[in-house]
């Protein structure tokens, strides 16, 4: 079996508010530290009601400091929101402090609506268009010292010196992402959990042209998936049911708290409702252990991961330690010990 890492959202729900939701976050790293998992990545978004999170860099150094053995980094950082250099810096800062324990994953979406990304970089100096790629190359010089001569960046040094830039990761939902990831040779994480596009074809094209670099010497990929795992598929699909409904509110715009089993049970739906349902959960795995393995398994084969990462963002947060325990379990992890 391929190693197993978390992805979380601080999820907000309409029973626990967001400062609870940082803390459950904590909860659930120090959880999974002790299962076995490998990683686990805080996301950025802003904006969102239903996301507690807007600042990956500072729950990394809250969690590598309570945990032991895992990895911690962002999933990701959306790099034009911020100064190439702040990023150099604050995750300099924290492979200083957590030595071999960071990870620095990056994103090219804003994580939010226009008029949130516009406040995130109106005192920056905006450029037109997609300038990621732009973004991204400043980022590496500030590790390398490659400026060309004369650049006035030669005399700016990103602090601690002593301390490199974590491995670095492009997050991605497209084949564009995968390209990317591929020609400059980083590692490659895929969103399947709302992506759109072909998990396997994004991930088989990674692999086919990678090049090797001096960030990594071969292809390494982490395939991003929703699942909620219980002891029996009917108690799966009844905690799947938040997401159901969270997803169809989504889907209309509206990023609201995420509802409880009982809010969803009792919402009228419509047939239509029901089929949006259905198609959605073509990026779902629900169910017991032995039914989400099922689906999983032959998923892992095709798009060759080399790491199943795994968000589960159920209401109740017994619950989702519950999933994830699971999910170890028919994954073959023995367990560390209380982190």
């Amino acid at each position: 079996m391929i190693p197993l890492s978390v992805l979380d959202l601080s999820v907000v729900t309409t029973g626990t508010k967001p400062a609870a939701a940082l803390r459950n976050s904590i909860d659930l790293a120090r959880h999974v530290d002790g299962l076995g998992y490998v990683r686990y990545w805080l996301a950025e978004h802003h904006n969102l009601a239903s996301v507690a999170s807007p600042a990956p860099d500072l729950m990394i150094g809250q969690i590598a400091a309570v945990t032991q053995h895992i990895r911690v980094g962002s999933g990701g950082v959306m790099l034009p929101n911020h100064a190439p250099l702040v990023v150099a810096e604050r995750f300099k800062m924290l492979e200083a402090l957590f030595p071999g324990r960071i990870d620095l994953g990056l994103g090219r979406a804003p994580g939010t609506d226009g008029a949130t990304a516009y406040a995130l970089r109106s005192r920056l100096d905006r450029r037109e268009g997609d300038d990621f790629l732009e973004r991204l190359h400043e980022l590496t010089l500030w590790e390398t010292r490659d400026f060309p001569a004369g650049h006035p960046y030669n005399n700016v040094v990103a602090m601690p010196d002593d301390s490199p830039l974590p491995p670095i990761w492009l997050l991605g939902s497209s084949d564009y992402s995968a390209e990317l990831a591929a020609q400059v040779g980083m590692g490659f994480a895929f969103a399947h959990h709302f992506a759109t596009h072909d998990a396997i074809a994004a991930m088989t094209n990674y692999r086919v042209h990678f090049k090797p670099s001096g960030w990594r010497a071969t292809p390494q990929s982490i395939l991003a998936v929703a699942v909620v795992t219980a002891e029996t598929d009917a108690e799966a699909e009844r905690l799947a049911m938040s997401m159901d409904l969270n997803r169809l509110r989504r889907d209309r715009g509206q990023y609201l708290p995420l509802p409880s089993v009982e809010e969803a049970e009792a919402y009228p739906y419509t047939d239509a409702e029901r089929a949006s349902i259905a198609r959605n959960r073509a990026r779902l795995f629900v169910g017991s252990t032995a039914t989400v393995m099922t689906k999983l398994e032959p998923l892992i084969t095709a798009s060759q991961a080399d790491e199943l990462m795994v968000i589960t963002a159920v209401y109740d947060h017994a619950a989702r330690k519950k999933s994830y325990s699971l999910l170890a379990e028919a994954f073959g992890f023995a367990k560390r010990g209380a982190a």
